[in-house]
């Protein structure tokens, strides 16, 4: 990319504007700016966007965005869209955004328009969600299909369970819905322990249809309907693949013709609107699939027309960098404030620490810099009653998302209003805390003064959107996919590999043989030999 990050005039010109800056206080903010919380929003696509409670100044967006510009992001943002192979250790294009363009788009890949495929995939899809929610889709002994179970991993399985979860109001509540992803026994058995062979239908989630975890559950699965249906004819009628091996499909006994394919320019994390994204679209049918993929299309277009300062992807991205390289910070929290919401969490870890976690820059220098924060967190209101302790006391400093609606779709009120003004409470309280004076206002003794003290001065964003519907949802997944994308150009990484997931499993399937055949001679360090030994001696003596 040429001048290093922190070689650049604009990243030493932040380095001392943080030093100017790092210790005001958000109350001091506020107090100079009575038009701050006005100010510091943006209000587009049906997402308010308030990051006014952010130790920023306009100084900071102004010299973040310069940095933006410095390092190239609205060019890197147009390869992207251009299909360019910007995912150069893999030398592939990053399309994820063509999957959900409006028919009649052109989206150019290798001299090919990509868009028709897509929306073939699309159309394959919602014809055979459609059989299986009015019924015409038979199982082996001619029942229809009353349970659906996705098999997969990471992004294969991530997604479709997180947009199951968030859109279950909308799903049809007669079929029933698993996961499966775990290579743990029990994750296979708890999710069919109490279904009927007769009536499950599989979906086997891998690109390659070799992925260890997948394919085991999937052969466990394949024996565990033929115990009861006998007949291998019967697993075309209960199984289908989300794959683009065709060979290891067959050789599974899967027909050719229930193969949902997708390309090599979908990373996993980025393929739930894919065509892994097939038990969502038989859980809530293709309308409401289609209104989902609209709306991850309108924050595609926020971000890429957008200007910079009214970007709210880019504004995401920026604040990441501020805290994470300059303050230091080691976490990034989100709080949605929706219970269909509680696998959002965890899908976001996979999208942003598999993007971020990387410590070599595009041309493999070493960076001299952090890169990808910790994501995590939990719905609202259940963390108030757990971790936010630390967050408003604890030592360690960690910006908040916090991810709100201001309609309910179960309205039971006052529920609702409950659930919103502590939403906006935790920011307020993050943000101001209680200082001393105030503690001792109301008439609490000198010892226990301390322990009531709320420093504040805590970092948070707030996001307010109209209702989860499927299109609001779509906007959300977008949004921190993009915001994943401008750290990405800033840092000058690639966030589209994932080459560190590798080596634990190339050494796993070393080790399988050795826990299997007791009579191997083992070669690992010490501590690796003593645990194999270990485990091969204990597993005999049940």
């Amino acid at each position: 990319m040429g001048i290093a990050l922190r070689n650049t005039e604009t990243w030493k010109l932040l380095e001392k504007h943080y030093l100017e800056i790092k210790d005001i206080h958000l109350r001091s903010l506020f107090e100079n700016d009575r038009s701050r919380g006005r100010n510091l929003v943006i209000k587009d696509i049906g997402v308010y966007f308030d990051y006014s409670k952010n130790r920023i100044t306009g100084k900071t967006i102004d010299l973040l965005i310069r940095l933006a510009r410095e390092r190239g992001l609205e060019s890197r943002r147009d390869e992207m869209f251009a299909g360019e192979k910007i995912n150069v250790t893999e030398e592939r294009a990053v399309l994820h955004t063509a999957l959900r363009v409006p028919v009649g788009s052109v989206v150019m890949s290798d001299g090919r328009n990509v868009v028709p495929d897509v929306l073939t995939v699309l159309e394959k899809m919602s014809a055979f969600s459609e059989k299986i929610r009015n019924g015409e889709w038979k199982g082996h002994t001619g029942k229809p299909i009353k349970n659906i179970v996705n098999i997969g991993i990471g992004g294969s399985d991530l997604g479709p369970v997180m947009a199951y979860e968030a859109l279950k109001n909308y799903s049809m509540r007669s079929l029933v819905f698993r996961f499966v992803s775990n290579v743990d026994s029990s994750d296979f058995y708890e999710a069919v322990e109490d279904l009927s062979p007769e009536e499950t239908l599989f979906i086997i989630s891998s690109k390659t249809f070799t992925t260890l975890e997948t394919m085991t559950n999937a052969h466990t699965a394949r024996k565990w309907s033929l115990s009861k249906l006998g007949d291998p004819s019967a697993v075309a009628r209960h199984f289908v693949a989300v794959s683009t091996n065709e060979k290891e499909v067959i050789k599974f006994g899967i027909d050719p013709l229930n193969m949902f394919g997708f390309w090599d320019w979908v990373g996993g994390r980025y393929s739930m609107s894919s065509a892994i994204g097939l038990s969502t679209m038989i859980a809530v049918g293709p309308e409401t699939y289609y209104r989902m993929l609209n709306g991850l299309h309108q924050m595609d277009e926020h971000f890429r027309t957008a200007p910079l300062d009214k970007n709210i992807p880019v504004i995401m991205g920026l604040l990441g960098i501020w805290y994470n390289n300059f303050f230091g910070t080691q976490t990034q929290a989100v709080f949605p404030y929706d219970k269909y919401l509680h696998r959002f969490p965890a899908y976001l870890q996979q999208l942003t620490m598999e993007s971020n976690g990387k410590n070599v820059t595009l041309d493999g220098d070493k960076t001299d810099y952090q890169t990808g924060a910790i994501y995590w967190g939990e719905p609202g209101t259940n963390g108030q009653h757990s971790f936010y302790q630390l967050l408003h006391q604890g030592t360690k400093l960690i910006p908040a998302d916090f991810i709100g609606f201001m309609k309910p779709l179960n309205n039971l009120p006052p529920h609702q209003d409950y659930l919103i003004a502590n939403l906006i409470a935790q920011g307020e309280a993050l943000a101001f805390g209680k200082t001393e004076e105030e503690v001792k206002a109301e008439g609490v003794s000198n010892a226990l003064t301390p322990h009531k003290v709320f420093e504040g001065n805590r970092p948070s964003s707030t996001f307010l959107l109209d209702k989860l519907s499927p299109e609001n949802l779509g906007k959300l997944i977008a949004m921190y996919e993009h915001s994943v994308f401008v750290q990405a150009v800033i840092w000058d990484i690639n966030p589209f590999d994932q080459m560190g997931v590798e080596l634990g499993k190339v050494l796993a399937k070393n080790i399988i043989p050795e826990l299997q055949d007791t009579a191997m001679t083992l070669s690992h360090d010490g501590s690796t030999n003593e645990l194999i030994n270990y485990y091969r001696k204990n597993r005999l003596n049940d």
